[in-house]
């Protein structure tokens, strides 16, 4: 007998996202962990589908780009007339006046639950060097500014405590690049790019102390604020520049972020102790293929075509990743239309933003969180806990299945503003003869017929020429 099977579709959007210049490639090749607990781990995650990442640092102060202004590189552009090292000082005095007084983590994790976000992925320390956490490795960090007095000073346990009470994974984003320290950006020597700045062959025991910082606080997070799911690293040139062979590619057509002297911070101690501390956690390595590469994150795109090796894109909800006061930002629909052809593409969907300098979330997440909120709450199934099917695409409609292969999902693609038509039309992926299709908001069954390898499924009259995010069906 034929196994009953569930289709449902979905009406969205196209999505077109455009690279810019600081963003890695994500790496070609994947290594799938052989640790039966990071196995185990890295399934649930992949059935979470969509997740956040807060980035909060020193930049929401001044709602700049995060970090990168401190950068000498040509393609960024400081909007100042100060010399490169008064404005190295003046970025990082903003430490004296970050003041987050309206901080309250049990809103923003009830705003990300009620969006529809099964993990967070927060950010304990960007390139900048400020440290969202108590670490005791420097005073560089929000415990020791103005808000030290504050009794959830220590951010990233009152954050990471927050979201597991939602229920959601806790990811702690670290920067291996630290631009502060004087491990990594030396004094006695010019800064020149986003590298360390000096031959770490000439001077290894420099560059054993910045290893031995990076480590201790990454000991930090891991063994002092709870349960951690995932270790996710950034800053994927930080690697030894002698790569293996699938690497080699790579680094050839990247020369410019890879200095002809080691930069490696000893992976394999790393995850030696982050597994110690927090057992099954999934390292992510970003853009460095091998063992500590959990999972693959294409940035700021979505890959062309379906790939079958743990993935997840990160996008920004405006424009950039921390608080910002540019606009506009993407609509719910967008982030419905989007997150359909991640997940038939077999990817996580990680939607960024970042909180003010007074510790609010901005007030233009408000509304697109409630749309794909509320939209994730009546059609969540063709989301959540699918995996691929071989054909997951025919134009607008993308195509997912459930973990045991007995229900299927399509999702059908509308430009946002257009109506509903009176039919909608997908080729493969037929229903079994006789099958009803069924409209998931109403449990109503609907006609549909058969015209040659395609499906044409009539939709009810009281819908036809209404606008909506998302409709979805199953039969």
């Amino acid at each position: 007998m034929l196994k009953k099977t569930i289709l449902f579709i979905i009406v969205c959007l196209p999505l077109f996202v455009k690279a810019q210049v600081d963003v890695h490639e994500a790496s070609t090749e994947y290594e799938y962990p052989t640790d039966p607990l990071v196995r185990e781990k890295l399934d649930k995650w992949q059935d979470l589908k969509f997740g956040v990442i807060l980035h909060w640092g020193l930049y929401s102060v001044k709602a700049m780009n995060e970090s990168w202004p401190l950068v000498n590189e040509l393609w960024k552009r400081r909007d100042t007339t100060m010399t490169y090292e008064e404005y190295k000082k003046w970025y990082w005095d903003q430490s004296k006046t970050f003041n987050p007084v309206k901080f309250n983590p049990e809103k923003w994790a009830e705003i990300s639950k009620n969006a529809g976000m099964k993990y967070l992925v927060f950010t304990t320390k960007h390139h900048e060097g400020f440290s969202m956490f108590d670490t005791k490795e420097n005073d560089f960090k929000i415990t020791n500014g103005p808000f030290a007095s504050n009794p959830k000073a220590d951010v990233t346990k009152y954050i990471f405590d927050a979201y597991r009470k939602q229920g959601m994974m806790i990811g702690a984003y670290f920067s291996k690049p630290d631009w502060h320290s004087e491990y990594f950006w030396w004094p006695r020597f010019a800064t020149v790019n986003r590298n360390v700045n000096y031959n770490t062959n000439e001077f290894p025991k420099q560059w054993q102390k910045f290893k031995d910082f990076t480590y201790n606080q990454i000991g930090e997070i891991l063994g002092n604020y709870g349960k951690v799911d995932i270790l996710w690293l950034d800053g994927g040139w930080i690697r030894n520049p002698h790569p293996g062979e699938m690497e080699k590619a790579y680094v050839q057509s990247n020369k410019s972020y890879y200095p002809p002297y080691p930069q490696d911070v000893d992976m394999p101690r790393i995850a030696k102790m982050a597994r110690e501390k927090q057992p099954g956690i999934l390292v992510v390595d970003r853009t460095v293929h091998g063992a500590y590469e959990n999972y693959r994150t294409p940035e700021l795109r979505i890959p062309k075509t379906q790939l079958k090796d743990p993935w997840e894109t990160c996008l920004t909800l405006a424009k950039g990743w921390g608080h910002t006061k540019k606009i506009p930002v993407k609509s719910g629909t967008w982030i419905i239309h989007t997150l359909a052809e991640v997940v038939a593409k077999g990817g996580n969907l990680l939607l960024g933003w970042g909180p003010t300098a007074e510790g609010e979330f901005p007030e233009y997440v408000d509304k697109p969180l409630q749309e794909i909120g509320a939209w994730l709450k009546v059609n969540g199934e063709a989301i959540y806990g699918t995996r691929i099917t071989e054909n997951y695409n025919d134009g607008s409609t993308w195509f997912t299945q459930s973990k045991d292969g007995k229900k299927k999902y399509a999702i059908f693609c509308i430009q946002e503003g257009t109506s509903i038509p009176a039919t909608i039309k997908w080729k493969e992926n037929i229903p079994a003869k006789g099958k009803k299709i069924k409209l998931i908001a109403t449990g109503k069954n609907l006609n549909w017929r058969q015209e040659g390898n395609a499906v044409v499924l009539e939709i009810p009259k009281e819908l036809v020429g209404t606008q909506n995010a998302a409709l979805a069906f199953s039969f």
